[in-house]
């Protein structure tokens, strides 16, 4: 792999860097303050807005039993990497399960799909340690590449903070449901079955280490779309690095990465929100079986994709898409879910 050209100075990609944590920093505060001026509710208010009744605890504690947490647990391992959208396919297993079907429970169900992603986030944290430690040592300055890869993710990621924190109420509200989810899966396979034979394991490119800045926007521009469950944050983060030039791994591994940072601020900031709401309906024991799965199969599913990709298509990928999405749909029908 060819060297990281030093396009980007040492100090300057530290004011960078420090730069764009300082923005992020902020617009954390100042959406923590605005939010509680629209709410106009005092601490107490707003605690009890989030706390289960003893009614609701019953009843979303009878929906989960330890088999249904390993199964929402292995589909969220086996989804989160992969384009196919591991929300969209929570939503449908959830309904299957007959969890979070009432509005009593669809908050708690919402959370803990949300909750149990910390699993996926251990596994990428394990197989990826090495680029980790490389990022690591980058934002201390002794190791180019990493700091280079850190600013890129960075910027990746800003904007799935500024436009999540905003429309997180209308997508719980309205998108995350069955419709919409088979919507964005039918779109997405399409649109992979059409790329899939442009899309070559050998295709000339930039590593991983060669993503500037102005590209990293770009991907993560692209990266808000996946807030409409169904349509898979893998899916276009990969499509969208390969459009600015990567190489078809670098575009795997940019996607994986890009992932560990938003899914580890979507769940720090959904455990923090709701975690107590998780607690109060299925306990502890249910959610640590829930993430211990989710961290299983998403290794397993990660190592897979990427020897898979080595030499097969991404057909394989919008064929499950639009198989799925038929099969909900015939579900819908029957009025199974």
């Amino acid at each position: 792999m060819p060297k990281s050209p030093s396009t980007v100075p040492k100090r300057h990609g530290g004011r960078l860097l420090g730069l764009l944590l300082a923005l992020l920093l902020t617009t954390g505060i100042v959406h923590t303050f605005t939010g509680a001026n629209r709410a106009n509710a005092s601490t107490t208010e707003l605690a009890a807005a989030t706390q289960l009744t003893p009614e609701e605890q019953t009843a979303a504690k009878n929906q989960m039993s330890t088999w249904k947490a390993m199964v929402l647990g292995a589909v969220e391992g086996v989804t989160e990497y992969l384009p196919i959208s591991s929300t969209g396919h929570l939503v449908v297993t959830q309904r299957i399960l007959g969890i979070g079907d009432t509005s009593a429970t669809k908050d708690a169900a919402d959370s803990y799909a949300i909750a149990i992603q910390f699993g996926a986030i251990l596994a990428v944290l394990v197989l990826y340690r090495k680029r980790i430690e490389s990022i690591i040592r980058g934002l201390v300055g002794r190791d180019a590449d990493g700091r280079n890869l850190l600013i890129s993710l960075v910027i990746a990621f800003i904007p799935a903070v500024i436009i999540g924190v905003a429309i997180e109420k209308p997508i719980k509200s309205h998108l995350l449901n069955v419709g919409p989810v088979v919507g964005a899966w039918i779109v997405g396979g399409l649109l992979l079955l059409y790329l899939a034979p442009k899309i070559k394991a050998d295709r000339p490119g930039m590593s991983i280490t060669h993503i500037r800045p102005k590209q990293a926007l770009i991907i993560g521009c692209t990266q808000v779309l996946a807030m409409w469950p169904g349509t898979s944050r893998s899916l276009v983060t990969i499509l969208a690095a390969l459009a600015v030039g990567t190489t078809l791994a670098a575009a795997v591994e940019f996607s994986f990465l890009l992932g560990l940072m938003t899914l580890g601020a979507a769940t720090l900031y959904e455990t923090a929100k709701n975690g107590s709401t998780v607690i109060d309906a299925y306990g502890w024991f249910n959610p640590l079986v829930g993430l211990i799965f989710a961290f299983i199969f998403a290794a397993l599913a990660v190592k897979w994709m990427v020897t898979w990709l080595q030499t097969r298509s991404m057909a394989v990928f919008g064929w499950e898409r639009l198989v799925v999405a038929a099969a909900s749909i015939g579900l819908l029908i029957a009025g199974t879910i």
